[in-house]
């Protein structure tokens, strides 16, 4: 809770406002049985009219001063958990940002965006009832049992004896559903993920008819879930059932006891109706602490799942230097190996070569080669094994990271969009391009045309993951987002994968007037053959280097690539 109990420090006045003003209602509701109990035997007992009224009417304004007290407390309440919870996702979101992908994909997607989501919600309803419950329900135990002895104390013995019991069941309760919710959240993440996977993969599922395959795996995952929530769900519902029977059993003791005393004259009618009155009101509270055991073993569970975000220190350090070392070349790897996290091998081992300013690099090879996890590097999405990657001349751990983000800009595999305008999007990494800079990173990128021809042109709407585009549309319109952030290396992953011979081969002449050094992965031979240096890799290690014409000639690697594509010697 380390980590968790300074979010609440903003809201200390709320802390102290709303439970005090809770107590306050707790101590009127406490009063009202005792003037119940003058009214009618001072007043409806013997006929005393004005008695009556005045009690009445000062009942009232206790009801009426309990109203408003409650109210102030819910604002309170509102205002220190909507606070704590809009605070701790900021601050998770913002930690979880600084995590490298080594990281994000330990934790996996689905559970960190459960954690953000459920678990915090789960620890926002917590502070609500911090201020709201947690010393309102307590007081009116305590303070309906006191009540109740100064009233007839032998009667309380009776319910005095039944509060170790229900201690006991709480307890029991308490210790066997911690564990227990922990793991329900965990199958969540489980079952979130096949959702994620699932409707991302729509299109590829129905294509393979693999519905109903994907449908077991849902149906397994959603009744793995389901009996573990049922299972933990039945023994926090048992909770209520019990304590109000071992209650109910205390009150009908208590009546039946009370009742002799009536008859006998040791007590009056109003005296056994405010008696009842108060075990009536600490049968509620003791509900209501029921209640609250289930909703903070739950919040601990979630806690100790936030917590463990915010315990995760980012496992990149990165330096204070802004600015490059003197020199041409631009990027240098020097025997670096990379291994992904609880892979068996290595993805690249032994990779060297150097790069010098404003040429561009081709990499190529077979599916699986390293070509993606080369060039992931180059941003330090991952950090090298062995070996080091020099950018600018220096190791790339000691610039800062905004100089790192600065440097680099990566088109990945995958293009990605997001909701809002294409303007918006492409200004993600230039927040102060012009139009007219947007304008000439689409002419380069090939996607000016399409877009010029829609309505709103550059604030035309994009939906969710670009999904109102092409795959050969957003894969430009990622292209153009990178041209715009004015960067001095230009990563393009496969980014051309979607686009025709004509368009791609417009983009690279396109592409050659930026003063940018520039890798280039691809399957295709055409899209890297008028590379300044093209890398072979095979198998996570460098197969050769040299250009198109060289490695022709002398890897025969490169030369069965080309062959299988019809790319022969001449560049």
């Amino acid at each position: 809770m380390k980590k968790i109990l300074p979010f609440l420090k903003p809201y200390g006045k709320q802390l102290i406002v709303g439970p005090f003003f809770k107590l306050t209602e707790a101590i009127l509701e406490l009063l009202i049985p005792t003037f119940m109990g003058l009214l009618i035997d001072n007043g409806v007992k013997r006929g005393d009219f004005d008695y009556t009224v005045k009690t009445g009417l000062f009942m009232l304004a206790l009801a009426a001063a309990g109203v408003f007290s409650a109210y102030i407390c819910q604002y309170s309440a509102s205002v220190a958990s909507q606070g704590f919870g809009t605070d701790m996702r900021k601050a998770v979101f913002r930690h979880i940002g600084t995590f490298s992908r080594s990281q994000t994909d330990l934790f996996g997607t689905s559970s960190l965006i459960n954690r953000m989501t459920s678990d915090i919600n789960q620890l926002q309803s917590a502070v609500a009832m911090l201020i709201r419950l947690v010393i309102r329900a307590p007081f009116l135990c305590i303070g309906g049992l006191v009540m109740a002895m100064l009233i007839d104390i032998k009667l309380s013995i009776v319910f005095m004896m039944v509060i170790p019991l229900f201690i006991f069941v709480l307890t029991a309760v308490m210790k066997k559903t911690v564990p227990l919710y922990s793991l329900v959240q965990g199958k969540l993440d489980r079952l979130s993920l096949l959702l994620r996977e699932n409707f991302s993969g729509i299109r590829v599922i129905r294509a393979f008819s693999a519905g109903e395959r994907e449908k077991e795996r849902f149906n397994a995952a959603n009744r793995e879930y389901a009996s573990t929530a049922v299972y933990v769900g039945k023994i926090a519902a048992a909770t209520n059932p019990v304590t109000t029977l071992i209650m109910n059993f205390a009150v009908a003791a208590v009546i039946l006891a009370g009742g002799i005393r009536v008859n006998s004259g040791s007590m009056t009618q109003g005296r056994i109706i405010a008696f009842i009155n108060y075990l009536t009101l600490i049968l509620n509270a003791m509900i209501v602490v029921a209640d609250l055991v289930v909703l903070y073993t739950k919040a601990y569970a979630s806690s100790k799942r936030v917590e463990e975000i915010l315990n995760t220190e980012p496992d990149m350090k990165y330096g204070d230097r802004t600015e490059g070392a003197d020199g041409e070349t631009i990027v240098e790897f020097k025997n670096v190996s990379l291994k992904y996290p609880n892979a068996a091998m290595l993805s690249l081992e032994g990779i060297s070569f150097k790069v010098r300013r404003g040429e561009t690099i081709g990499i190529i090879g077979a599916t699986g080669s390293g070509k993606s996890s080369l060039v992931n590097m180059i941003p330090r999405f991952y950090d090298a094994e062995d070996g080091e990657v020099m950018l600018f001349g220096r190791n790339i751990k000691e610039y800062t990271r905004e100089f790192v983000e600065n440097a680099v800009s990566p088109v990945m595999q995958k293009a990605v969009l997001f909701g809002g305008t294409v303007a918006e999007n492409l200004r993600m990494g230039n927040k102060n391009a012009s139009d007219g800079e947007l304008e000439d990173a689409l002419r380069a990128a090939q996607a000016y045309d399409f877009i010029d021809k829609l309505d709103d042109k550059l604030n035309s709407r994009v939906e969710r993951g670009g999904m109102n585009f092409s795959g050969g549309q957003r894969q430009r319109l990622t292209i153009a987002r990178a041209l715009v952030k004015k960067s001095d290396i230009l990563i393009l992953d496969d980014s051309a994968s979607a686009l025709d011979s004509l368009t791609e081969s417009n983009l690279r002449k396109a592409l050659a007037n930026y003063d940018k050094t520039m890798f280039v992965v691809s399957q295709r031979v055409i899209s890297v053959m008028s590379a300044d240096k093209i890398i072979v890799l095979d198998d996570g290690k460098i197969a050769g280097i040299g250009t198109h014409e060289r490695l022709f000639e002398d890897c025969e690697i490169y030369k069965e690539i080309c062959i299988s594509q019809e790319a022969g010697g001449a560049a």
